[in-house]
């Protein structure tokens, strides 16, 4: 359970749990149940996890690959966020049948749209394997022979787990590999989309109010999943009928108060609670506002573009948000860091460590090696940034990498397979090239400078070179290159074979990829990163195993790897800064309040505002006539808790996680319980848009509704 611990441990921002954090692993949390309890939980850990009878844990699945998402009606009806969804919802629309703008909502199951690609996983049980997968582990193996006999053995365990079954399993390290969980696994590839709001619900306030507080954001949308006549998964048919789940989610209408008891069940994808004070060095203050930079010149050419028409929006919606959304998160991460004093902290516990390992030989060097090797890895990984960053920025590189590799390949099979998917996506991408190119050069000269500028980029010329000269070079390779050219590269293509690669490795953009690659990945770089990599596995194994020894009495939780885990907490507002205080919660006011029809993020759709000034909102509002929108919570998420169901004391649905604050969002590294907040969609504005704005109430009656 959690401890409390000395001010001077405080201080010194250790690495156990405090206050409210924490990803506890379902299976084992029998160790935090009385902790939960005392908090204000009122059901068993067993409630939530039990391998021998239907539990939470079988309502609670990874939605595709990096969402969660829950099944809240007997006939695999499912709830993720509107941003889980995003991608399907755009895929789906067109100019004519714009869901994305205007919403999309199945009155009957025959309207529901099939969504190949997507996938929805249950977890069957897990268990301990760490005997079994370190079997034969020795201290003298390279960290080399080590990973391979771990794989080998993963192998087998997997396949005897998988055998004569429909299950899929998966084995993951935990503690840098100090322990292993094997995950059995049901997948469905049979989901189809029911419902997304418009997007000025689901995505109000677009990127300007992510991962801000306080948000209005309608973040939801509903898939439902079908399986085989024996209710097993199956590959999509027609003849599917709607997936029974050993378990749905019961729905709140009682809201939430501050000081309520809460719960987050979900797929966490990544932290890094355990690094040292290099990794955070390097994450913070080097790569952060590396990234930051260069994704700001692509998010400001998208952005003027998609206000020029719906066609342009639509065509860079979905790229935007994947881009700002990592964009703000880093802004947020490194204030954070910083305000806490984030690598000073870690090096105050670093040196604790180092007085508790002095008797202790097999711990004592740990932190200067892992040093050593941070600084062996570094440079190499800040180029490795530049070229996903600013190499890859523009789809002029993106398109010149393809080439590269047809111009690289004398496999004559291959290369007629590679051709006929070029041409069939010439088509595609010339549809619109004019509007396209503008914005598109823009970005490949622009990011291509801010690199060269950096002194990353001195293929580009040499330092007595001007700016304007080589942003003059830019724009010639951009211009002059045969695959911004669509009759040339068409016809080139036409007749392509292996003879005519050293054309195409003449081509200008493609001599500018292979040079920055070059640079990039050369080899003996690449062996020096990872060799360091592998040195910082195997250290960092040996340093979470030495903080457990020097703290026994603490209680702690493995880092996020996308497994299914249980965060909880408590409805709490936060001071963000002197003199201001944000109350836990947000109503459908603050959507009026901030309602500005010459702005696409801020215009309040028609139907809401007439729901809103007849106060019509049905059994979903408040005794004082307000519509609860979202609400805030101390318990640590992260990315992949995305669409995780917020469960209240009883185990009841009372929101969707979709975020978090931007002040706390330093929590994948550090944890400040004063500013981590996880930020919620209230079920009830979720049950009131299906219901009252969509007219949508056959879905809400499938659900069971507890007032």
């Amino acid at each position: 359970m959690k401890r409390i611990v000395t001010l001077l441990f405080l201080a010194a921002v250790c690495t156990s749990a405090m206050a409210d954090e924490g990803m506890w692993i379902p299976m084992l949390l029998g160790r935090n149940e009385a902790d939960m309890q005392k908090a204000g939980m009122r059901i068993s850990a067993k409630d939530i996890y039990d391998i021998n009878n239907a539990c939470l844990k079988d309502a609670v699945l990874l939605f595709g690959s990096g969402c969660t998402g829950e099944y809240v009606s007997p006939e695999g009806l499912l709830l993720t966020n509107h941003h889980c969804g995003y991608s399907f919802i755009v895929r789906h629309s067109t100019v004519e049948h714009d869901y994305l703008t205007h919403g999309f909502w199945a009155m009957s199951r025959d309207q529901e749209i099939p969504c190949p690609g997507l996938t929805v996983t249950r977890l069957v049980r897990m268990e301990d394997v760490t005997d079994m997968v370190l079997e034969g582990v020795t201290s003298q193996m390279s960290e080399g022979e080590r990973s391979a006999l771990v794989e080998s053995n993963i192998k087998k365990i997997t396949a005897k787990t998988e055998s004569g079954t429909h299950y899929k399993a998966v084995i993951k390290p935990f503690y840098y590999g100090n322990q292993y969980f094997m995950y059995v696994n049901e997948i469905f590839q049979d989901v189809r989309l029911v419902g997304a709001p418009p997007s000025n619900i689901g995505k109000f306030g677009g990127d300007t109010d992510n991962w801000m507080w306080p948000r209005h954001t309608g973040d939801f949308s509903m898939f439902r999943v079908y399986a085989g006549d024996d209710n097993k998964p199956a590959p999509y048919s027609p003849s599917n009928k709607p997936y029974k789940p050993l378990k749905h989610l019961e729905i709140s209408l009682s809201g939430v108060q501050e000081g309520d008891f809460t719960f987050v069940f979900g797929y966490p994808g990544t932290t890094q609670r355990y690094v040292t004070s290099d990794a955070v060095e390097l994450d913070a203050n080097i790569e952060n506002p590396i990234r930051i930079d260069l994704r700001t010149i692509r998010l400001r050419h998208y952005n003027n573009a998609m206000n020029q028409s719906p066609a342009q929006r639509l065509k860079y919606a979905s790229r935007v948000a994947s881009i700002a959304n990592g964009w703000k998160k880093w802004q947020g991460e490194t204030l954070g860091i910083n305000r806490l004093k984030g690598v000073e902290q870690k090096q105050a516990f670093e040196q604790r460590y180092q007085q508790w390992a002095a008797d202790k030989p097999q711990y004592y060097n740990v932190l200067q090696q892992l040093h050593n090797a941070y600084s062996q890895l570094r440079p190499i990984e800040v180029e490795l940034v530049y070229f996903s960053e600013a190499v890859l920025a523009s789809d002029f590189m993106n398109r010149a990498n393809t080439y590269n590799r047809l111009a690289n390949n004398d496999n004559e099979e291959e290369v007629a397979e590679l051709v006929e998917k070029l041409r069939n996506n010439n088509e595609k991408y010339f549809a619109d090239f004019d509007q396209h190119t503008i914005v598109d050069r823009a970005i490949f000269v622009e990011t291509f400078l801010y690199m060269w500028k950096a002194g990353y980029a001195p293929y580009l010329g040499e330092t007595t070179m001007t700016e304007a000269a080589v942003e003059k070079r830019l724009g010639k390779i951009y211009d002059g290159s045969l695959l911004n050219n669509p009759e040339k590269i068409n016809a080139f293509l036409k007749n392509y074979t292996v003879k005519k690669a050293a054309k195409l490795k003449n081509d200008p953009a493609i001599q500018l990829y292979s040079q920055a690659y070059a640079l990039a990945y050369d080899p003996q770089k690449l062996a020096q990163y990872r060799r360091a990599e592998q040195d910082i596995r195997r250290l960092m194994r040996t340093y979470v195993k030495g903080m457990m020894e020097m703290q026994p009495d603490v209680n702690f939780f493995p880092d996020a790897n996308l497994t299914l885990r249980v965060a909880y907490g408590h409805v709490a507002g936060f001071r963000p800064k002197d003199g201001v205080y944000y109350k836990p919660y947000s109503t459908l006011q603050g959507i009026m309040e901030k309602e500005n029809p010459d702005i696409y993020d801020y215009v309040v759709e028609p139907q809401l505002k007439k729901l809103y000034n007849s106060r019509d909102y049905g059994r979903y509002g408040t005794a004082d006539k307000q519509m609860p929108v979202g609400f805030i919570a101390t318990n640590h998420t992260t990315g992949g808790n995305s669409g995780s169901p917020v469960l209240n004391a009883d185990g009841r649905l009372i929101g969707l996680n979709f975020d978090r604050c931007w002040e706390g969002t330093m929590s994948d590294l550090l944890f400040d319980p004063d500013y981590c907040r996880n930020i919620c969609l209230d079920i009830r504005y979720c049950l009131f848009i299906i219901d009252k704005f969509a007219g949508a109430k056959h879905l809400v009656d499938e659900m069971t509704l507890v007032q």
